[in-house]
């Protein structure tokens, strides 16, 4: 299966120089192609991804769902391969892709969690501001929800992307894709109290000066962290909801929906490349959608 690996390495320099994908992102790629080379090689089929048949693949996707493989891991491995052999089409190994014509099988859209602005508002009053840590979690919380960041972006900001004067800050996504997010006066208040009066009292390890939010030692937080943070404060405020912090990303952009804001608006603060993933957010009440149709259909 060298012929295999040798196209799965080009494919993976493309994902990473050409489309900017993440090391993780590619990782993912590459292990539902891995899953098709194993197929073949049990299956002693000597097929190059230069000639392997339609189906073959249909085959192995039967296969593979045939074991237990549920809808959406499912729809995401034929996603992978068709994402493949575009392109080894588009590199001229062959004129077709076979995958095309297999049907992805429908999954269910979960609707993400969501709290409550008293909820929020509970979970932030919960941090203990007596500790060292206080404010550096508070100012995190505050921008977490009021920017409405993936905990990855959170981790990463830097002192550098904060553009106070102009009432934003820059923010690198994923496939290291940057946009501006604007920050309310009141996130800046936040972030600004922990960085003149906490952040400037730790051992800073060399690396790390621009990182803005940073543990007792000096270095990044982890995203793990983050994580464990809201889980303790969830406890301590007896919140019965399994809460992340994309859920404070999910709050951010289900109340700003709830109160009149586009979503092409939302789209861009977020940060997702297709307005599709955004429409998700369109899990509201009835009474705002009839609030809607009253205020603006010329037949109300």
């Amino acid at each position: 299966m060298a012929a295999w690996q040798r196209y799965i390495n080009e494919y993976k320099n493309y994902l990473k120089i050409e489309r900017g994908l993440s090391a993780n992102s590619v990782i993912n790629y590459e292990f539902d192609l891995q899953k098709l080379v194993k197929y073949l090689e049990a299956h002693a089929v000597e097929n190059t991804p230069k000639d392997i048949s339609k189906e073959l693949i249909q085959q192995f996707i039967y296969d593979v769902a045939g074991s237990g493989l549920n809808p959406k891991s499912r729809a995401r491995l034929i996603s992978g391969l068709k994402s493949f052999f575009n392109y080894i089409v588009f590199e001229g190994y062959r004129d077709d892709n076979p995958v095309e014509l297999v049907e992805v099988p429908k999954t269910m859209r979960k609707l993400p969690d969501t709290l409550s602005t008293a909820e929020i508002d509970s979970l932030i009053a919960a941090i203990d501001l007596s500790l060292a840590e206080g404010e550096r979690n508070r100012a995190m919380l505050e921008t977490l929800y009021g920017c409405g960041l993936r905990v990855s972006e959170l981790v990463d900001l830097k002192i550098s992307d904060l553009f106070f004067d102009e009432g934003f800050i820059k923010v690198t996504g994923k496939g290291s894709k940057q946009r501006f997010v604007p920050i309310s006066p009141a996130v800046q208040k936040y972030i600004g109290f922990y960085k003149d009066n906490n952040r400037v009292h730790l051992a800073i390890q060399k690396g790390y000066e621009d990182t803005l939010f940073l543990n007792r030692r000096g270095k990044a937080l982890t995203r793990a962290m983050i994580f464990t943070i809201i889980k303790r404060l969830a406890e301590k405020t007896g919140l019965n909801k399994t809460i992340s912090p994309h859920t404070f990303r999910h709050s951010f952009a289900t109340h700003l929906l709830e109160n009149g804001a586009d979503l092409r608006s939302i789209q861009l603060m977020l940060g997702h490349e297709s307005i599709t993933t955004t429409e998700i957010y369109m899990h509201l009440d009835k009474t705002f959608l009839r609030d809607v149709l009253t205020s603006f259909h010329p037949r109300r």
